[in-house]
């Protein structure tokens, strides 16, 4: 059993917020402690490239393995929720959601996350990595994962947004690379994005910024 990863998956750091929240560098480490149960335990989670906590017993001395077995009792079960809970609270105010593969993707999704709070929406059980924008119910922005060949003559999966254009700067911009005829949307007000760092991540996001703004005056 390995808590952390099961908590922490798709998920991806802010240092900043971690030394907020009160983890102490160390050379290339990051560290927080905190205690369980009146003090009798004393949590220590560490932080390099991924987390690793441990649960030392103050009485003993010695680690407290016993949350990683498949004992069920209602001490151990106490102590593990406790350990959860504070991961759990780590996550929600140190770490971001890495929604999809590709790391502009994620950063397309921080951006519009920090600027307006928007979040991907997963509306389809049939097509998981399909994240759609909205503003009002409006959308203005949709990531896809689709394989190269609905765009052109590859073969490797990828993922790309569409985004809400006028007409004329939809066709100024196929003419440039990284920008596609919209995949699975009206091509006269859609356009694609191929994002796989072909585009600096500031031209995308003028984009987007544009996309919403369309949908806003609408």
């Amino acid at each position: 059993m390995n808590i952390e990863e099961d908590i922490f998956n798709n998920s991806i750091v802010n240092i900043d917020k971690l030394i907020q929240y009160g983890f102490k560098k160390d050379n290339d480490n990051f560290i927080f402690e905190s205690y369980l149960l009146n003090n009798e335990f004393k949590v220590i989670i560490n932080y390099n490239k991924n987390i690793k906590g441990k649960i030392i017993d103050l009485n003993t001395n010695l680690e407290y393995t016993n949350i990683r077995t498949s004992m069920d009792g209602e001490f151990v079960n106490s102590v593990r929720n406790d350990y959860k809970n504070i991961l759990i609270d780590i996550k929600n105010n140190c770490f971001d959601t890495n929604y999809f593969m590709y790391n502009q993707t994620n950063r397309i999704v921080k951006y519009i996350k920090d600027k307006y709070n928007d979040n991907p929406e997963f509306l389809w059980e049939d097509t998981p990595y399909c994240g759609v924008f909205r503003m009002n119910k409006k959308w203005y922005g949709i990531i896809m994962n689709i394989n190269e060949s609905k765009l052109n003559n590859g073969s490797e999966d990828i993922e790309i947004i569409n985004v809400k254009l006028d007409k004329d700067k939809i066709l100024f911009l196929l003419n440039k690379n990284g920008f596609y005829k919209a995949y699975h949307m009206n091509k006269n007000n859609w356009i694609s994005i191929i994002l796989n760092d072909t585009l600096k991540d500031d031209e995308i996001f003028k984009l987007i910024d544009e996309s919403r703004k369309i949908i806003s005056n609408k």
